[in-house]
């Protein structure tokens, strides 16, 4: 980790009550972010200074980021930088906490008498506050931030840019959600905010995401509750309870690394009946190493050679690591029906098709013996695909990359609608 000392700092930028953000003179467009020793709650009505608490932040917020960034998620993290600070993207906040629940608890339940505490929320419960300190954040409704008509970086917050930040929140609360419970930790809920990069006029998820941002119990136990709550509910600031919130912080900075860790491995082996069907397999190949999963490639024939067909499968079962075997076949396809009939590991028809038979060879994929279970999926990327969600049920970094995926390509989508739109005006 390199040291601030070795950059060039300019002036101050803004300064919150747990950070200060200051420029980079010799690297525009980026900031660094710079945690505080200050532990606050309502609004900083009750505030005090925590030793060591920048760096428990720093180091927790790091590891969200990484994690986030890792599975696609769009954020205004670059890298961390000391043990205290972390380099990100220069943006211009957008004045508004998303604040999203799994389960109702705290403030919820204030201002929405007779629910219980405890209420599951499925879907996830999405609300907004307007950052106003004098004004306690006052829960807004969506018309109101449209009303406000908000302009940062040159961007106008419209209807297309608070549904990208109200579809972004979900899928950033379901990949952190998915992340915390492999350490049997309920992610109960979680404000984050959002920002204009200056450079680029993306919305990016920016600020910080750290102990103070959520609620989290172990094992779903209130009682075990490990997040700021803690501090919130002291009668009393002694010394013995400061380390009491410090112990429970250190708890998730130390828990949040273990995020960033796969909880099973698992491999693509792609089997073709030619090296003719090379480019084919590339793809698939590309497409696995995007979601971080190891794919192998083997030729083998189950027309002209079953028994090393057999032999292929059963070293692969051997080794007791988990496997889906893509079976990529022209022609009459022998090899995935070959293959699904003798082994219990999934079994994935990807044939390359070819204009002028595909129409007839397809059938050979399709038509399946009874007692076979093998898909079939002609593109080479969305074979990768299936076989990501089958290892996304126990890993959770395949699952989080899927789900980031799935939101990036609804985002595409809209930003291209509001294009043709604007065009069309």
């Amino acid at each position: 980790m390199e040291s601030t000392s070795e950059l060039k700092i300019g002036q101050k930028l803004n300064e919150g009550k747990t950070k200060q953000i200051f420029e980079l003179v010799d690297q525009p467009g980026l900031v660094l972010v710079q945690s505080k020793d200050q532990i606050t709650a309502g609004n900083a009505v009750r505030k005090d200074q925590m030793e060591g608490k920048a760096a428990i932040a720093n180091k927790t917020t790091s590891c969200v980021f990484k994690l986030l960034q890792e599975s696609g998620i769009k954020t205004a993290f670059v890298k961390q930088m000391s043990d205290t600070a972390f380099i990100a993207a220069h943006c211009e906040m957008i004045p508004i906490e998303w604040v999203c629940r799994r389960v109702a608890t705290g403030s919820f339940l204030k201002r929405n008498p007779g629910v219980k505490e405890g209420f599951r929320f499925s879907p996830l419960k999405m609300e907004m506050f307007f950052k106003d300190d004098a004004n306690n954040d006052p829960q807004w409704s969506e018309e109101q931030l449209l009303e406000n008509k908000f302009s940062l970086a040159g961007l106008t917050i419209g209807q297309c840019e608070v549904d990208i930040m109200n579809r972004s929140t979900v899928a950033i609360f379901e990949i952190l959600e998915k992340a915390w419970a492999t350490q049997n930790c309920t992610l109960v809920d979680m404000k984050i905010e959002f920002g204009v990069n200056v450079k680029t006029q993306e919305i990016v998820l920016a600020d910080v995401i750290d102990n103070d941002s959520w609620r989290l119990w172990p094992a779903g136990d209130r009682s075990q509750q490990k997040d700021k709550q803690v501090y919130r509910d002291l009668k009393e600031v002694t010394p013995e309870a400061m380390q009491m919130v410090k112990r429970n912080f250190e708890w998730v900075s130390e828990r949040v690394k273990l995020l960033l860790e796969p909880q099973s491995g698992g491999r693509v082996v792609v089997l073709m009946g030619s090296t003719s069907d090379m480019a084919h397999c590339e793809k698939i190949r590309k497409a696995c190493t995007a979601y971080g999963i190891t794919c192998i490639l083997r030729v083998t024939s189950a027309h002209k050679g079953p028994d090393e067909t057999l032999r292929i499968k059963a070293e692969y079962e051997g080794d007791g690591v988990p496997t889906v075997f893509v079976a990529v076949a022209g022609r009459s396809n022998g090899l995935g029906p070959v293959m699904s009939g003798n082994t219990a590991y999934p079994v994935i028809n990807c044939p390359p098709l070819t204009p002028d038979w595909g129409a007839q060879d397809v059938w050979s994929s399709l038509r399946m013996p009874s007692g076979l279970g093998c898909s079939t999926i002609l593109s080479p990327e969305a074979a990768a695909q299936f076989a990501a969600q089958i290892f996304g049920l126990n890993n959770h970094l395949v699952w989080c990359k899927l789900r980031a995926s799935m939101l990036n390509t609804w985002v595409s989508l809209k930003l291209a609608d509001k294009k043709l739109q604007a065009c069309s005006l």
